[in-house]
This record gives C-alpha cells, sequence and structure tokens, in this order.
C-alpha cells in the first residue's frame, strides 16, 4: 500500500470515526508533535552562544564515545 493510500484511508478513518476512538488513535500518535514545543528567550539565547561558540571553534567538542565516558563518570561520583 502506498503512503498516498495509507494518508486517505486514515483520514477517511478519522473523519467517520467515534470520540473514544479518537482519543485513542490521539493517545498513540498525538504526543509526537512538537506543536507545543516553546523555547524561552533566555534558553534561546544561550544555544545561540553555544552555536557560535561551537562554529568558531571556540569550544571543546567530544566524541559520542568521550560523552558516555564523561556520563559514567559523572553518574558514579553521585
Amino acid at each position: 500500500m502506498t503512503l498516498s493510500t495509507v494518508k486517505e484511508r486514515l483520514h477517511d478513518y478519522i473523519e467517520s470515526a467515534d470520540a473514544k476512538k479518537l482519543q485513542a488513535i490521539y493517545t498513540l500518535v498525538g504526543d509526537d508533535t512538537d506543536d507545543d514545543l516553546e523555547i524561552d528567550a533566555a534558553t534561546l539565547t544561550e544555544l545561540d552562544k553555544r552555536w557560535d561558540k561551537y562554529v568558531s571553534g571556540k569550544s571543546k567538542k567530544y566524541t559520542p564515545e568521550e560523552s558516555i565516558a564523561n556520563l559514567k563518570k559523572h553518574r558514579q561520583q553521585k
């Protein structure tokens, strides 16, 4: 079945589904949407500063392995 066919069938189903079924569908997929994601101004400013440091080469970069090792180290210290 093609993606467009799946979308069409889901759309048709949703249009005719009762409230209980719609709530079940939303429970499965509703939390996957990022529509309610909000970033406050202070966080956005901090992210911009960190990005600028990264791009300019002024911040230390870690490999995934180094990051995991650092996390394990800090967890053991607590």
